[in-house]
């Protein structure tokens, strides 16, 4: 199980650089958002 939280974490570092380089143009910044969700619906999957 601990796979699924490591892929939680993993997802939502990654949307959170995706944002940080968020001057790029709007596409990058809807994947960053998409990759937070994914990353939150995994950990929340994870602990229920």
């Amino acid at each position: 199980m601990a796979y699924r939280t490591t892929l939680g974490w993993s997802l939502i570092t990654s949307g959170i650089v995706t944002l940080l380089l968020g001057v790029l143009p709007g596409g990058d910044l809807l994947w960053g958002i998409l990759l937070l969700l994914a990353g939150t619906a995994t950990l929340l999957y994870r602990q229920t």
